[in-house]
């Protein structure tokens, strides 16, 4: 039974751009340093410092926007929005609030199985703001007090901020999961949540249908959310949350603040933080220490030719031009763009788009997975699995060889013909293998008599035996033979 509401989501998205130096000074942006050591009299606000924008970053900003579909502005310029908080020591953020690189853009969703599903979710606006330092709470100090690490300080963030298109948690979470693989794609940020590159905080609220109209519930912001599973599941209870409420209070939107609450992830609930700011609250107006920015048609134009093949041509020209599922294109887009490259060169050897898939997925991807490697680093080229799968379709190995070959490759680091050689891998002999299957047939009357009546079970036991005997042998062509030797018309005695 559907729920009798609508969900309505919209995500605001921080993404940490690839530039070694901060946004408004030279500090170093790499991950991990001790507390404080990556810092200078800009990034902490000292008085008299003067900020100088990173153009590296303006540029990572404008192709993020561009492939977002976004209308860019001529013209963008900074703005202080103004707050206190410990880990803010100017006492305002440099962002952009009015002028943003880009507007009324789109990103487009596929399905589980890479098929596009005409869901187009609207991108609100795409803009660039330096970063705050690090509240860090409750960690060991020896004095029991939060302590705060400004490395982060002026790094450079693109915040981009979707329209509350997104209707299910579900699919909130296929956003941030193609909204990813986008960037990592355009090589603009890692994405990686574990460090803070990527942070998102999303506004919920429901549509409730009632016999006299719809309602909107009051919007609630949830922070805290530290992966993408996270984010689906403080939507879905949020939801149930706020459905339970207006059920108690019959608050809709207009009666009620908006406010922000924290998602608990080991407890599974969002939990009451604060009313929820609004723009004005933050007091913008222009940054009087940084110029505009103009931004030429032809600055568009290169960054718009720089872009590459994006992840949604890449799914579609893979299904027409290698014959492969959408579910298999999307699984081999989602790896990134080098397992595309490896996929690829293994089918101009092999010539079998959709078999070299089924080998890149159930083998290439599972072994990248379990040894925790990129596929730089994977010890097979392409090239040799191509020719190691054009074996198994000539018949001259099994799947189940060629897999115990492959193992070897990984394990060893030997080329195909060593690793061949080493497991005394072998092709068989056409003559050779008719008269290993007389041989079997000659020795198993009962089972020739029951084939013969039509009980086909015996010949797996013929096989095995085969099997036995020369572990090259094809199981395939070893019941075919078998079975054309015993249906091969009976001498009269």
């Amino acid at each position: 039974m559907s729920e009798p509401y609508q969900i309505v989501i919209g995500l605001e998205v921080h993404v940490q751009l690839l530039t070694r130096s901060k946004l408004f000074c030279g500090c170093d942006t790499r991950f991990g340093a001790p507390p404080n050591t990556q810092t200078c009299p800009v990034c902490i606000g000292m008085p008299g410092s003067l900020p100088v924008m990173n153009r590296a970053a303006f540029e990572l900003a404008l192709k993020s926007a561009v492939a977002l579909n976004c209308v860019i502005g001529r013209q963008t310029k900074w703005d202080r929005k103004n707050y206190y908080y410990p880990d803010l020591p100017k006492g305002y953020q440099i962002s952009q609030y009015d002028l943003p690189i880009g507007r009324d853009g789109w990103l487009e969703l596929t399905d589980a199985d890479g098929q596009a599903t005409a869901r187009r979710i609207g991108i609100i606006r795409v803009h660039l703001e330096e970063d705050v330092g690090k509240s860090m709470h409750d960690q060991p100090s020896g004095v029991g007090a939060s302590r705060i690490d400004l490395n982060r300080a002026g790094t450079p963030l693109l915040e981009i901020v979707s329209r509350p298109d997104i209707r299910s948690p579900a699919e909130a979470k296929t956003f941030l999961s193609e909204l990813k693989l986008l960037l990592n794609y355009l090589g603009v940020s890692d994405c990686n949540m574990q460090e803070g590159s990527l942070r998102v905080d999303a506004n919920i609220n429901l549509h409730i249908d009632t016999p006299q109209s719809t309602v909107a519930t009051p919007i609630v912001e949830v922070k805290n959310m530290n992966s993408f599973r996270a984010v689906e599941r403080a939507m879905a209870y949020e939801a149930q949350r706020q459905y339970q409420q207006w059920q108690r209070t019959g608050k809709r939107l207009g009666e009620a603040a908006k406010s922000t609450r924290g998602w608990d992830d080991s407890a599974g609930v969002t939990r009451e933080q604060r009313t929820k700011e609004e723009s004005s609250d933050y007091r913008y107006f222009p940054e009087p220490d940084l110029p505009p920015v103009i931004v030429s048609e032809a600055e568009i134009e290169a960054a718009r030719a720089s872009l590459g093949e994006l992840p949604a041509a890449i799914r579609k020209r893979l299904q027409l031009q290698y014959g492969i599922t959408p579910y298999d294109s999307e699984v081999i887009v989602s790896a990134g763009r080098a397992v595309v490259d490896y996929y690829e060169a293994t089918v101009r050897t092999c010539g079998d788009g959709k078999t070299a898939a089924n080998w890149v997925q159930q083998d290439v991807l599972r072994t990248l997975n379990q040894q925790q490697i990129e596929i730089q680093q994977f010890p097979v080229p392409p090239e040799a699995l191509g020719r190691l799968i054009l074996k198994v379709l000539g018949g001259e190995l099994t799947t189940a060889r060629a897999r115990d070959v492959l193992a070897e490759m990984v394990t060893s680091g030997r080329s195909l013909e060593e690793s061949l050689a080493r497991l005394g891998v072998s092709s068989v002999d056409e003559n050779e293998l008719l008269e290993l299957c007389r041989r079997l047939v000659t020795a198993n009357p009962k089972i020739v008599a029951e084939a013969r009546q039509g009980k086909l079970k015996g010949i797996a036991q013929l096989v095995g035996q085969a099997k036995q005997v020369n572990p090259n042998v094809n199981p395939k062509r070893v019941q075919e033979v078998c079975l054309q030797l015993i249906q091969q018309p009976q001498a009269s005695t």
